[in-house]
C-alpha cells in the first residue's frame, strides 16, 4: 500500500462495488440515482420516509409483481442496483424492512391470497410496519425451544401469552408476526404456528426497550398478555417450515446492501489510518488492512453465487437454500467485527476517550466506539456462529446431530 489514500483505496472497491454490476441495467441505476437525489431523506421521519419511498414505487420490487403497487417486477440485478445506490445515497435504515423483505415474500410463498390482499398493499405504501416475534430469553438463536403459547378460542381466534425479547422497531410497528406453540404437549419444531398479531393492544401487548452498551435502544422486550391473533399463515402447526422460510430471505439481496454499508465503514477506517500516518509506520497494519478489503470482496462474490440467476424470493421463503444463509452469517459476522477491532487499533489510545462529558444517564460515543461496541453482538444475534454451523453440519454436511440433553 505505498503511497496509498482513503480515495485510491476507495477506487479500488469500484471492481467490486461499482457500477459493472449489470451493465444492462445502467438506466435503472441511472433512475435510481436520479430519484434519490430528487427525494432527499433530510427532514423525514422514519414513518414519512417510509410512505416517500411508496409513492415512488420502489417498496416491493423484489415481490415478483406490481400488483400491489410497486414500479416493477425487478430482476435480481436491478435488485441489486437499487440496494447499492440506496445505500451509496446514505440513505436511512429502513423502518419497514421486516415488512417488505421478510413478511411479504412468505405471504407470497404459504400465504393465502385474502393475506396478500390485505397485507401486501399497505406495506407497498410504507403505510404499515412489522416486527418479528422470533426470540425469547430462553430461545434466542434455539427457535425451537419457544414457549410462548397460542390457545384457539372457541371463535377460531388465537389469544397469545408469552414474552419475545431483541425485536426491532417494536415500538413503532403496527403489526407483528409472532412464532408461537399452539400445540401445548408439542416438543422442538413440531406444533408451532406463525401467527399474524396486531400490535394496538392496550392492555395485552407491552413493548420495553432495552439500551444497550451504545447508549441506544434499537431493540425491545414485547410481552403478551392474552394477545389476540385471527390469522396463521400456511395453516396452525405450519410454523416451523414457514420460519425457517423467512429466516432464508434475511441473507437475500439485503445482504448487498449491508456489503456496501461495510465498504463505506471500511473506507473511513482507511482514512483515518492515512490521516493519522499510522499505514506508513506500521505493516501489520497495512496488511490487515488490505486483508479487510479482499475479504469483502469474497463476501461480495458468495452473496452473488448464492443469489445466482435462479434467485427467487418465494424460492428462498419455501425454504430451497439450506446453508447458504448460514455459510453468509458466520462470513459478515466476523469480518464485521474485525473491523470494529481494527478500527480501535487504527484510532489507538484516543479511542478510550468519548467526543463529551460522561454520565450514567447519558454518555455520548462517536463511529469508531459505536462501530466496535455494536460489532460485538454480530456473532450472537440473528442466530449465533454456533448455531450456524451445527445447521451446516447437519443440514449440509449430513453430520450426525448433535446430542441433546
Amino acid at each position: 500500500m505505498d503511497d496509498v489514500s482513503a480515495e485510491s483505496f476507495e477506487e479500488s472497491f469500484g471492481e467490486c462495488f461499482g457500477d459493472r454490476f449489470g451493465e444492462r441495467d445502467a438506466a435503472f441505476r441511472d433512475e435510481a440515482r436520479a430519484w434519490l437525489r430528487a427525494h432527499p431523506p433530510g427532514g423525514h421521519t422514519p414513518r414519512s420516509w417510509e410512505r416517500e419511498l411508496g409513492r415512488g414505487g420502489w417498496i416491493g420490487i423484489g415481490w415478483g409483481t406490481t400488483e400491489y403497487g410497486s414500479r416493477t417486477a425487478a430482476t435480481l440485478g436491478r435488485q441489486v442496483v437499487w440496494a447499492e445506490e440506496y445505500a451509496r445515497a446514505h440513505a436511512p435504515d429502513r423502518l419497514g424492512h421486516i415488512g417488505e423483505h421478510l413478511l411479504a415474500p412468505t405471504l407470497l410463498a404459504h400465504g393465502s391470497r385474502a393475506q396478500q390482499d390485505r397485507y401486501l398493499p399497505g406495506i407497498a405504501r410504507g403505510e404499515e410496519v412489522w416486527c418479528q416475534g422470533y426470540s425469547e430469553p430462553g430461545a434466542g438463536s434455539d427457535l425451537a425451544g419457544v414457549k410462548a403459547a397460542a390457545v384457539r378460542a372457541s371463535d377460531g381466534t388465537y389469544r397469545v401469552t408469552g414474552q419475545k425479547i431483541w425485536t426491532s422497531h417494536a415500538r413503532d410497528a403496527d403489526h407483528c408476526f409472532v412464532l408461537a406453540r399452539t400445540d401445548p404437549g408439542s416438543r422442538r419444531h413440531h406444533g408451532l404456528s406463525f401467527l399474524l398479531v396486531p400490535m394496538d393492544q392496550p392492555g395485552r401487548i407491552e413493548v420495553r426497550p432495552i439500551r444497550q452498551m451504545t447508549g441506544t435502544a434499537e431493540f425491545n422486550e414485547v410481552f403478551f398478555d392474552g394477545a389476540h391473533a385471527r390469522e396463521t399463515v400456511g395453516g396452525e402447526g405450519a410454523g416451523w417450515r414457514v420460519a425457517m422460510g423467512l429466516l432464508a430471505l434475511e441473507r437475500g439481496v439485503s445482504t448487498l446492501a449491508q456489503q456496501i454499508g461495510f465498504a463505506q465503514e471500511l473506507r473511513d477506517v482507511v482514512r483515518d489510518a492515512v490521516d493519522s500516518g499510522a499505514v506508513d509506520r506500521d505493516p501489520v497494519l497495512r496488511h490487515r488492512l488490505v486483508r479487510q478489503w479482499a475479504e469483502l470482496r469474497t463476501l461480495r462474490w458468495n452473496a452473488l453465487r448464492t443469489l445466482g440467476p435462479s434467485h427467487d424470493a418465494a424460492r428462498l421463503a419455501a425454504g430451497d437454500a439450506a446453508g447458504d444463509a448460514s455459510v453468509a452469517k458466520l462470513l459478515w459476522a466476523r469480518w464485521h467485527q474485525r473491523l470494529g477491532e481494527l478500527a480501535l487499533v487504527v484510532r489507538g489510545a484516543a479511542t478510550a476517550a468519548g467526543p463529551g462529558p460522561w454520565t450514567p444517564e447519558a454518555y455520548g460515543i462517536d463511529d469508531t466506539q459505536r462501530l466496535f461496541l455494536f460489532t460485538r453482538a454480530d456473532t450472537i444475534y440473528g442466530g449465533s456462529d454456533e448455531i450456524q454451523r451445527t445447521v451446516i453440519a447437519e443440514r449440509v454436511l449430513g453430520l450426525p446431530k448433535e446430542p441433546r440433553p
